[in-house]
């Protein structure tokens, strides 16, 4: 009888206790008063792999999405633990991008949601606003960890410049606190 390969994972960090959520948790202000919505879910079962659109995930807390690169242990991620659970961006983002505003690229950059390799595209959330902070998605209640910041990785992926396009607009890494299914059309709302 063979044995069954060891699951793998990355080596993960709670989402506030990364050093950004810390700081940022001891600290009050930011924008309240938000109610945003889930446009999007996307995974990939391994880097590199396109992104498959999704009509529902179900999230698991510790872990991530069900079939996703990071759940699995199959992503493209430095060797340093880190937040990874999920990572949510901005739908506003990407419609910047598409009006070059600001004008940081040669002109319009269209980026569709399957294209950013985040898990969800959200819109009328301020993510910068979340580090630190707990906000549900649905059922789901997601940490927020760091800021994610573009790499050059995704750049050869996509063929196209975008480090620079979306340098502090490149979403957030969560942690799932509380696990659950999620679908496009969810509400999310802060809870801190």
């Amino acid at each position: 009888m063979a044995s069954e390969a060891p699951e793998m994972k990355p080596d993960m960090v709670e989402a506030f206790s990364h050093p950004a959520a810390i700081e940022a948790r001891g600290r009050q202000g930011g924008v309240t008063g938000w109610t945003g919505e889930l446009l999007h879910i996307h995974i990939a079962p391994q880097a590199s792999f396109e992104m498959e659109e999704l009509d529902e995930a179900v999230c698991v807390a510790g872990r991530g999405i069900e079939g996703d690169r990071y759940f699995l242990g199959t992503g493209t991620y430095s060797a340093r633990p880190d937040v990874r659970e999920v990572t949510l961006i901005e739908q506003e983002a990407l419609d910047a991008l598409a009006r070059n505003d600001p004008p940081l690229q040669s002109g319009p950059l269209v980026l569709e949601p399957v294209d950013h390799r985040r898990n969800l595209t959200v819109r009328g959330v301020p993510l910068n606003h979340l580090v630190g902070r707990r906000f549900r998605v649905g059922e789901v209640i997601l940490r927020g960890g760091r800021l994610n910041f573009p790499c050059k990785y995704l750049e050869t992926l996509l063929g196209m410049e975008v480090f620079l396009p979306l340098y502090n607009r490149s979403g957030l890494n969560c942690g799932i606190e509380q696990g659950g299914t999620i679908r496009p059309g969810d509400t999310i709302e802060m809870l801190d």
